[in-house]
């Protein structure tokens, strides 16, 4: 994770059209120093935030809102329920975010997950806030999650619309 500079800082408040929330650092960023991906704090002002990774870019945030609206999540959770390996790896991804999310957490912010009755969230749920680990809920979250820590939905978005070409520009 990457601390962000000032003018980071001001880049990230542009993509996101406000001050960044949450905001533990940068996961990701090109070779321009531009942030394609933030890391999130697990718990913001006594509530879980809904992802640890959250995609910055808006250029890549666009194509894939596209990507979206041609129908690739169903298409996509049709073939995990086809294709046993990619369900397998799909369902290992899950579990790594999990386990990356909590290795996050410092001792301080457990204790308040668990005397706030968060533990169960920060153990069930996987990419995007997901509690069926067999679907997908958002290709942004999981583009912003392979981006940090590599997914095999991410791998599938980069080999079939060219997104890893996006990450220098982006």
């Amino acid at each position: 994770m990457i601390k962000p500079t000032a003018q980071q800082l001001d880049i990230i408040s542009h993509q996101l059209g406000r001050e960044p929330r949450g905001l533990a650092g940068i996961a990701v960023q090109n070779e321009q120093g531009i942030p394609l991906v933030l890391q999130m704090e697990a718990l913001v002002n006594d509530k879980p935030f809904p992802t640890l990774f959250w995609l910055s870019s808006k250029d890549i945030y666009q194509a894939i809102a596209e990507i979206e609206t041609s129908g690739a999540v169903k298409e996509l959770e049709q073939e995990l329920a086809l294709d046993e390996a990619l369900l397998a790896e799909h369902l290992a991804d899950q579990q790594r975010y999990v386990d990356l999310r909590w290795s996050t957490v410092t001792e301080a912010q457990k204790e308040r997950i668990e005397a706030l009755g968060y533990t169960h969230l920060y153990s069930q749920y996987g990419i995007g806030g997901i509690s069926q680990w067999d679907k997908i809920r958002c290709l942004h979250m999981q583009y912003a999650y392979h981006l940090a820590a590599g997914s095999a939905i991410g791998r599938i978005l980069d080999e079939r619309f060219d997104l890893a070409s996006m990450n220098a520009k982006a």
